[in-house]
């Protein structure tokens, strides 16, 4: 076992980190992009386990039996901060804390290493602290930024970067990922196809039947669109759903970070509140109600990432495209969509999904208002 192993389907940039690791093009600044889903955060933590390990992350022991490698994948190696936010966007006070962390020796005698996951999130404020940081790197000291592509990362930090660039693993690529953590072939084979190249999403559909079922419900949609009420019934039910899956999520992580807040300040059900502990309160819910808000819309695009492939199998369907479908299950309602429509129309359906993602990511429209309008411009004629 190395530490490579939770990357799937990228040899190229397995090879490319490995020379990088025994000296070959070592540099102090990696961008690593990729679509959704094929593993820019695993790339980078598993090169900063392989980084610190003294074996390179693929000897014998690695990474079981090795310390620096357990530690690094466990994300509690002293010497390698991950950023991850749930918020919208990554502040200027957060970059400043890991710029400060990054003017320190590490505390081992290799490397000190920083991973921000969303470097697409960082505000102008951010960037700009975080380009100093970069222009006048500690000998010692590596960072490492992910984003979806290049262009999501200003051009003056991109440019001291080395691009590590990942892609879409296969669905038989993704489908013997999962195999060989026991998952059955037909099943491992049908979340290969429906996760579409996103590793969590298929280790999600493999291992939870309740994300399987959700997921059953929204392809179903395309099909029953046949009129104003069921187009607006189906937004209602797949706003809701959103919103019931995204509290799921959040609500035990609310509970603990209020309990842990509590315990801080010493806060006793019935007893007094040190005079901080108020902004303290606020601050923290002001954080998970924008938490909750991004946590809702992710969910609600992974839906809608979910009714493109219908469209999109649809236009496979129609123009003769060999191999399975993303939706191989309900091909019988692939095919009635066919002899209802043509491929240039599921085409601009497929524009009007992009378009409603647009309007709630970009535009901040509220959700139910861009589902309504994008499931009436769906609506299938009635047979």
């Amino acid at each position: 076992m190395t530490v490579w192993d939770t990357l799937v389907g990228q040899r190229h940039v397995i090879a490319a980190l490995e020379k990088a690791v025994s000296g070959q093009g070592m540099t102090h600044a990696w961008l690593f992009t990729g679509p959704p889903g094929s593993g820019r955060s695993n790339a980078a933590i598993a090169f900063a386990a392989a980084l610190q390990c003294r074996q390179g992350g693929v000897g014998p022991d690695c990474p079981d039996g090795c310390h620096d490698c357990h530690t690094v994948l466990a994300g509690s190696h002293a010497d390698v901060s991950v950023v991850r936010t749930e918020k919208l966007s990554i502040g200027v006070d957060e970059v400043r804390d890991l710029v400060r962390r990054a003017s320190l020796s590490p505390m081992g005698d290799r490397w000190q290493i920083l991973i921000v996951e969303d470097a697409d999130r960082l505000t102008e404020q951010a960037c700009n602290a975080l380009l100093k940081a970069i222009e006048e790197p500690n000998g010692r000291t590596i960072w490492m930024l992910c984003a979806p592509t290049v262009e999501d990362v200003l051009p003056t930090i991109r440019s001291r970067c080395r691009l590590v660039t990942l892609s879409t693993p296969t669905a038989e690529e993704v489908a013997g990922f999962l195999v060989a953590r026991g998952v059955a072939e037909t099943l491992a084979s049908y979340a290969a196809r429906a996760s579409q190249g996103h590793i969590g999403r298929a280790r999600a559909l493999a291992f939870d039947e309740a994300v399987r079922t959700r997921r059953q419900e929204v392809v179903s949609m395309p099909a029953r669109l046949t009129g104003l009420g069921r187009c607006m019934d189906a937004a209602t039910r797949l706003a809701s759903s959103a919103k019931e899956e995204a509290d799921a999520i959040t609500a035990e992580l609310d509970a603990r970070e209020k309990t842990d807040l509590d315990a801080a300040y010493g806060v006793v059900e019935r007893g007094r509140r040190p005079r901080e502990y108020g902004p303290a309160l606020a601050a923290l819910e002001k954080g998970q109600r924008t938490r909750a808000k991004r946590r809702h819309l992710d969910v609600v695009d992974r839906g809608l990432t979910d009714l493109m492939s219908v469209y999109r199998d649809a236009i496979a369907v129609a123009s003769g495209a060999p191999g399975a479908l993303v939706n191989e299950e309900i091909r019988d309602q692939v095919e009635a969509i066919v002899a209802s429509s043509s491929p240039e129309l599921n085409l601009r359906r497929i524009g009007w999904i992009f378009a409603a993602r647009e309007q709630m990511l970009e535009f901040n429209v509220p959700v139910a208002l861009a589902l309504e309008s994008m499931m009436v411009a769906l609506q299938a004629p009635q047979r």
